[in-house]
C-alpha cells in the first residue's frame, strides 16, 4: 500500500509499516518537521486544523494534536470541517499555519496532511522541500513548554456567513426561485456545510443523499460522472431542480441538470466566472488542462485569460501574478480571489445560484448558455525507469509547426483543439487530455497520441 511524500504534504493509506503506509511514526515526523518550519521565531504561534468525515480521521487528528502540544504549540481545533473553511481560519486567527486532516478524493483507507502558510494557502514548493528534508532527519525535539488545545465550532457558520455575505452573492433572488436540491455529501463533512449554506441562502427544500459522517464511502468519492448515478437519479425521482456534489473536503463542486445530466465538472468554473466577469473586470485564470470554455468567457467580457501549470498552488501563484479576479480548475475547483486563494465549494455554490436565478428555464437550458467542449480524459502507464521528460521532447519536434507549451509537461494547440500531456510525481503514467468541439476528435486526438508515445518507446 502506499505512502506519497510530496511538497504538498504527506497522504496514503492508514497502516503500521513506517515509510511504507502513512502510519504514526510518519504523521509525528511530518507534523514535528512542518511544525518547526512554519512557526520558526515565533514564540507565540497557532496553528489551525480540521478533518473530514473519513474513518480514520480521529485517530490521525489525535497524533497531530499531542505531537503539536507537546511542542509548545497552541492548537485551534476545527473538528469535522472543510479544507476551504480550515484557510479561512488560518488567516482570521493569525495562525503561523494550518493542518487539514484528508485525503481529498481518494479512497475511505487513505489519508493526509494538507500544509497551509500563514495565509491560509497551500505552502509553496521551497517550504515544502525543507519539510520533507526535515522530516527525514528524525531528530528529537526538546519539549520546553505544553501548549493548549481550543477546540473551536463556530467556523461552519463563520464560514456560511462569509458566503451570505459577498456582495455578488444574491440571497433573495435565490429565495425567490424555490429551488429544490438533492446534494450528495458522500458521508462526510458536506453533509453538514452544504445543507447549512442553503438553508441560509433561501433554499428550504434539501435532500441529503450519503449524509451519514461515518466515513464509509457510498462510492467513490471523486465527483466524476461514473460516481454521481445515485445522485442523478435521485434528482429525476424527487423532481428537483438541480443536484450538488462535492468531495470530502468539500474543495470540489459540481452540478446534475433537472434530467440527472451531468452539468460538467468543467463548466462549475465557467458558468461562477461568466457571472463574476459580468459583474466586475479582471483576469482569469485556470490550469493547462482546464477547458478553452474559459478563455472564450474571458473574451466575451473583453477581459484576459491565463493559463498556469496544474495544480491549486500554481493556479494562485498565477492568479496573484496578473491580479485575477476568479480562477479555479476544471475538477470543479472555485478560487474567488476577493473570498480567499484557495479552491471552496461553499463560495462556489453561493454565485452558481445566483446566477442561476437569473436564468428561469432551468438547469439544462442554462447549461446551454455555455461554449460547449468535449474533453477526453486519458492515462498511459509506462515501464518504471522510462525516460518521459525524452518523449516529450520528440513529440515537440514532430509537432513543432503547431503551438507547444512545455510549462508543465506538454501542451500542443492545434486549430481549434489541444492535447495536454503530464507525467505523474508517483509513477510512471503519462495523462492525456483533449480537448475539441467534438467527443470523437477528442478522443481521436487522444487515441493518436497514445500511438505516438508508443512509437518514441520503440
Amino acid at each position: 500500500m502506499p505512502l506519497i511524500k510530496s511538497i504538498s504534504g504527506i497522504r496514503g493509506t492508514i497502516g503500521d509499516q513506517p515509510g511504507e503506509n502513512l502510519s504514526p511514526i510518519d504523521i509525528v515526523k511530518f507534523t514535528t518537521a512542518f511544525a518547526g518550519i512554519i512557526t520558526q521565531n515565533n514564540s507565540n504561534a497557532k496553528i489551525v486544523i480540521g478533518r473530514d468525515g473519513r474513518i480514520s480521521g480521529q485517530f490521525v487528528r489525535d497524533l497531530v494534536v499531542k505531537t503539536l502540544i507537546g511542542l509548545g504549540i497552541d492548537v485551534i481545533d476545527l473538528g469535522l470541517t472543510t479544507t476551504p473553511t480550515v484557510e479561512i481560519a488560518v488567516k482570521q486567527e493569525n495562525a503561523a499555519g494550518g493542518i487539514i486532516i484528508t485525503a481529498s478524493h481518494n479512497p475511505q483507507d487513505w489519508n493526509a496532511l494538507k500544509l497551509l502558510n500563514s495565509d491560509g494557502e497551500f505552502i509553496s514548493s521551497e517550504i515544502g522541500l525543507q519539510v520533507l528534508e526535515e522530516a527525514e532527519k528524525e531528530s528529537i525535539v526538546s519539549i520546553r513548554k505544553e501548549g493548549k488545545l481550543i477546540e473551536d465550532n463556530s467556523y461552519l457558520q463563520k464560514h456560511v456567513d462569509a458566503v451570505v455575505n459577498y456582495p455578488l452573492v444574491n440571497v433573495a433572488s435565490i429565495k425567490a426561485q424555490n429551488f429544490k436540491i438533492v446534494v450528495d455529501a458522500i458521508n462526510s463533512t458536506g453533509a453538514l456545510y452544504v445543507p447549512a449554506l442553503l438553508k441560509a441562502l433561501g433554499v428550504e427544500d434539501v435532500v441529503v443523499i450519503n449524509g451519514k459522517i461515518n466515513g464509509k464511502f457510498a462510492h467513490n468519492p471523486e465527483p466524476l460522472p461514473d460516481n454521481l448515478r445515485e445522485l442523478s437519479r435521485e434528482v429525476v425521482k424527487q423532481n428537483a431542480s438541480l443536484g450538488i456534489a462535492v468531495d470530502p473536503d468539500v474543495d470540489r463542486l459540481c452540478f446534475v441538470c433537472e434530467d440527472g445530466s451531468m452539468f460538467g465538472e468543467e463548466y462549475t468554473l465557467v458558468a461562477v466566472a461568466d457571472y463574476i466577469l459580468s459583474k466586475k473586470k479582471g483576469s482569469a485564470v485556470s490550469n493547462l488542462s482546464s477547458t478553452r470554455a474559459l478563455a472564450d468567457i474571458a473574451s466575451k467580457h473583453h477581459c484576459d485569460y491565463f493559463a498556469s501549470p496544474v495544480g491549486e498552488v500554481n493556479v494562485v501563484k498565477k492568479m496573484k501574478e496578473v491580479n485575477a479576479v476568479i480562477g479555479g480548475e476544471g475538477n470543479g475547483g472555485i478560487i474567488v480571489s476577493d473570498f480567499h486563494y484557495g479552491r471552496d465549494a461553499l463560495i462556489g455554490i453561493g454565485i452558481f445560484l445566483s446566477y442561476l436565478s437569473e436564468h428561469t428555464k432551468g438547469m439544462k437550458s442554462f447549461r446551454s448558455s455555455f461554449p460547449n467542449y468535449f474533453i477526453s480524459k486519458n492515462k498511459i502507464e509506462l515501464q518504471a525507469g522510462i525516460d518521459i521528460p525524452k518523449i516529450f521532447e520528440k513529440l515537440s519536434k514532430k509537432y513543432k509547426n503547431y503551438q507547444v507549451n512545455t510549462e508543465d509537461g506538454l501542451k500542443i494547440e492545434f486549430d481549434n483543439d489541444w492535447v495536454h500531456l503530464r507525467s505523474s510525481n508517483t509513477e510512471p503514467i503519462i495523462r492525456i487530455y483533449a480537448e475539441s468541439n467534438f467527443e470523437t476528435t477528442a478522443q481521436n486526438i487522444a487515441r493518436r497520441f497514445v500511438q505516438d508515445i508508443g512509437e518514441c518507446l520503440q
